[in-house]
């Protein structure tokens, strides 16, 4: 079996550096602020970063990073598409692909797309489709590649947004900018835009309303594209949930704007002096 020559193997005795790491205090997590500072039962989102235009090679590109989740999505076309049929002359095609790099998890992943890997790609494709203009651009393809440099948490929701910015610095035609948010339900508490740590913890013993929720959200339009819900929850919490979840797009919608308004103004040609 040929060896890796590009990356350098630690020994066979060595262990991870995890093993050393302060370990947060066990405290109550269902009570009181949360390990970020942020408040519970309330909509309140970490504070977001994000730029465009950062990859010359690719039509359209951005970056967003919010709190330690930070990711990137590339767009190419669009370009003439390689499988021909029927629905191509009408209209594009959308493709979506989503990859966690091996080094943004506490556990090193691999660059193969896994389970998990697919899951977010085919939501991604789900949640963008119905916001493009894809009958202005038959027989035409156009690929959205995300990648996650680092996972804190809620990375669905951000890569929503952060594929839905790429698209738009591309130029292509849409009908409304996508925003995500998540919630995690933890009983009758919740939290909003939660960290890889509470996607990932349970503080009550009770079964009953736990799980997470995804909304993928049109702000302008007032729709909803895709939504995505694991565990059990109740119809009212659920219902409950996608509220939280539109609240929460409403206050990134800002944040994107002045975004991509800077996108834009860097990208215009200077005044001609007349």
């Amino acid at each position: 079996m040929p060896t890796d020559t590009k990356r350098v193997r630690g020994p066979e005795v060595s262990q991870s550096p995890s093993l050393y790491a302060n370990k947060p205090a066990d405290v109550d997590s269902s009570h009181g602020p949360r390990a970020d500072g942020r408040q519970r039962d309330q909509v309140d989102v970490r504070p977001v970063f994000v730029r465009c235009g950062l990859v010359s090679q690719a039509k359209g590109s951005a970056y967003i990073e919010a709190g330690n989740t930070k990711l990137m999505c590339c767009v190419y076309g669009p370009r003439e598409t390689e499988r021909k049929d029927e629905t191509d002359m009408k209209c594009g095609r959308l493709t979506t692909d989503m990859r966690f790099a091996p080094f943004s998890c506490p556990e090193r992943g691999s660059w193969i797309q896994g389970s998990q890997d697919k899951d977010f790609s085919l939501m991604l494709h789900e949640s963008l489709q119905p916001t493009l203009c894809l009958h202005k651009y038959p027989r035409s393809q156009i690929e959205v590649n995300v990648v996650v440099l680092e996972n804190s948490g809620s990375v669905l929701a951000h890569a929503i947004t952060c594929a839905s910015l790429a698209l738009a610095d591309a130029g292509i035609e849409m009908y409304d900018l996508v925003l995500g948010c998540s919630i995690r339900q933890d009983g009758a508490s919740y939290v909003v835009d939660p960290s890889y740590t509470e996607e990932n913890s349970c503080s009550t013993v009770s079964s009953e309303n736990q799980g997470r929720l995804t909304v993928a959200f049109l702000p302008s339009l007032n729709q909803i594209s895709g939504l995505q819900s694991d565990g059990e929850m109740t119809e009212e919490t659920l219902t409950a949930g996608v509220r939280t979840c539109i609240e929460g797009c409403y206050k990134l919608y800002p944040v994107i704007q002045q975004a991509l308004t800077s996108a834009v103004r860097k990208a215009a040609p200077p005044p001609s002096e007349s």
